[in-house]
Parts: C-alpha cells; structure tokens; sequence
C-alpha cells in the first residue's frame, strides 16, 4: 500500500469569475455580463488574451487608418459605450456608436472589453464616401456625354471636308397628292370662269366683270353667234362667237392651250381678251365696238 500523502487543496479566489481557455485557434475569454450601458469594461485579460486582443487590434489597424476623417479609440477599464460617445460628442449618442461599431463589440452593447478598437465617425464617413463616388461617377457620365460630342463634331468635320453629307438625310416627305382638276360647268359663268384661268397663267388681264359685260354687249351669251351683215361679212370675214371675233384676229392672238375652234367659249374669250390687252390695255376698257 502506498504511502499516504498529504494532499493540498487550494482555494479558489471568490474573485476570479472567467475562464481562459486557450487553444491552437487562438484566445477565448469569457467573462460575466455586466448590465445596462453604464456598466464598466470588463477587467483586463490575461496575457494569452492580451495577445490575441493585441493581434486583433493590429489586423484592423490598417482599417481604421484608411479612413482618414473617423476616429479610432481603444477602449480603457472603466469605460462604457455611453461615456465614449458623450466624451466625444457622437451624434445619436451610444446607440449610434453601437450602431457603428456593432459588429466589432458583438450582440451585447453592454460588453466591452479594454484594447477593444472602436471607430467613431464611420457612419459619416460612408455617407461621404457614398457622396464622393455619386460626385464621380456624375463628373464621369459628363466626361463621357462631352467626349462623344466632340468625336460626333469630329466626323462630321471630316465626312463634310470629304463632301460627303454629315448625318444620313431625314426620308423625304411624301409628296402631296396632285390637286383635283377644277371642274367649269358648261354654261356662261362657267365659260368665263375657265377663261379667267388660262388669261392668268398667260398674264392678260381682265376680270369676271369686264368679260361678262362685253359678251352680253356683243353676243348676248350665244356662243354659236355670227355677224353677216357688217363690213367684216362683206369683205367674207365674218364676226363670230361670244365676243364676236374674226377668224384672222382669232388666229393671231389664240391662246394655247385652248382650242383652234372660234366658236370654242374658251378659246374665244380668251383670244379676244389677248386682242384688248393690246391694243386697250385690258377687256375691263373696252364700252363698245372694238
């Protein structure tokens, strides 16, 4: 039988309240859950711990350095989240700063541990940031609407010293239906009428009026009439149609366009109102034999 031996029990101070469990992966400290945000930050680690908070804190170092306008803060014993944002003045207070910093501090914002990085101002930097790029990306759509207008006035520059056209014609319109023929009756107003038409794209002046009264004078609106008792008849020239015209002034001053046929309304109206054109000036001049 082995000799008994005295056995040593050592007690373990009432203080010490976490465990520190150290593995291959690293440091776990667990400490107790201190309530309400006044609560203090949790009492310092061991030296294990310490240095995984150290190397942790290293790692993000260069995170908080790129963010050149937000604050980093380490936080000491005693502090609480509440104390940090009134110290420096975070809009929102500690929710806000929880806000910022909730992924680093974990689910509990009442738990912070002292070395703990905290960034004060990362929300206002975002929006900066978020500022910046829309300010960039609008300057860059500009950039970009200026530079295809001046390569546009380039080509256009180069195809007109070249002679050819600038920019692909607009198709031509569709060219609009022919006008409907005007349409005379057959009868006085309409005779004269038609006549109007012709003495107009010719140029021999006259008017509805001067016409009409000179037929009703001479003819009294039968276009078929004839003079055979006057000296034009005589001499085998008689006068004829509704402005009573011999055959060799017909021919002389026949319009064309119209017909060869003295007795034709048109063509003898027209005819005779060429006939007064020159030698009175216009058809509206001549009151009597002519």
């Amino acid at each position: 039988m082995p000799e008994n031996g005295k056995h040593l029990r050592f007690r373990t101070s009432s203080l010490t309240r976490g465990i520190i469990a150290v593995t291959t992966g690293g440091a776990a400290l667990a400490l107790p859950v201190i309530g309400a945000t006044g609560a203090f930050a949790a009492p310092a680690p061991s030296a294990a711990v310490e240095k995984a908070v150290t190397s942790t804190a290293a790692s993000g170092k260069g995170i908080a350095a790129q963010k050149s306008e937000s604050t980093s803060y380490s936080v000491i014993l005693g502090d609480t989240l509440a104390k940090i944002a009134r110290e420096h003045s975070v809009n929102g207070g500690w929710k806000a700063l929880y806000e910022d910093n909730q992924k680093a501090v974990g689910g509990n914002p009442d738990l912070i541990h002292p070395g703990l990085k905290l960034t004060i101002g990362a929300k206002a930097d975002s929006k900066s940031e978020k500022a910046e790029s829309k300010a960039s990306a609008t300057s860059d759509r500009a950039e970009k609407g200026a530079d295809r207008a001046d390569r546009s006035e380039r080509t256009n520059t180069a195809l007109a010293a070249e002679g050819a056209p600038a920019a692909e014609a607009a198709p031509a319109a569709e060219a609009a239906p022919a006008a409907e023929p005007v349409s005379y009756t057959n009868d006085l107003d309409g005779w004269i009428k038609e006549s109007l038409a012709v003495m107009a794209e010719h140029g021999i002046p006259g008017t509805y009026e001067g016409i009409h009264r000179n037929i009703i004078r001479e003819s009294a609106g039968d276009p078929r009439a004839i003079n055979n008792w006057d000296i034009n008849a005589i001499n085998g020239v008689p006068s004829k149609g509704l402005l009573q015209v011999i055959d060799p002034t017909f021919q002389a001053y026949h319009v064309p366009g119209t017909s060869m046929d003295s007795y034709d309304p048109v063509a003898n109206i027209t005819a005779a109102c060429n006939y007064a054109a020159d030698k009175y000036g216009s058809i509206d001049n001549v009151f009597g034999a002519y």
